[in-house]
């Protein structure tokens, strides 16, 4: 393993190297580093050892005991709408869902925020009324459509 410290995932269904796989191909400069499989006595599992973008994660396949929630995300800035929109469809495809305020969840049940880098610029804004209204308007959304919030900053 090259990073002492990782996220590591619970997966409970035998997908996880799928999942990894999945993730690496749509972050860019991603990449799977290990997979092990192996039988602890109780049952077969794996783990991967896997890097989006420069973080490392860990995927644990291991059974049933635990479930991935909304309480653990990944957050992806992207650097514009059409980033946003392509990871967004990727993610929602194949049995994932949309929740809301640049969230889903992927088909795996891991969640995710997805959003252009621009959304923080304008909801931390040091000018409050700025961003209240990109707030309020950020609220409204599933998935983040910035000049809509643009637009209501604007208003």
């Amino acid at each position: 393993m090259s990073n002492s410290i990782r996220t590591c995932l619970w997966f409970r269904d035998g997908r996880g190297q799928e999942a990894a796989e999945l993730y690496c191909s749509l972050i860019p400069n991603s990449r799977v580093e290990n997979a092990y499989v192996g039988d602890n006595g109780y049952g077969i599992f794996s783990v991967i050892d896997f890097n989006l973008g420069g973080v490392p994660y860990q995927i644990l396949d291991a059974g049933p005991m635990f479930t991935l929630s909304e309480a653990v995300s990944i957050a992806v800035a992207t650097d514009n709408q059409a980033e946003t929109d392509r990871l967004w469809a990727a993610f929602t495809s194949n049995g994932g869902e949309e929740t809301a305020c640049g969230w889903l969840k992927d088909r795996f049940g891991v969640s995710w925020q997805i959003y252009p880098k621009r959304l923080l610029e304008l909801t931390m804004n040091a000018d409050k009324d700025i961003s209240r209204k990109a707030m309020a308007a950020m609220m409204k959304q599933k998935k983040i459509e910035i000049a809509e919030i643009e637009a209501a900053v604007r208003a």
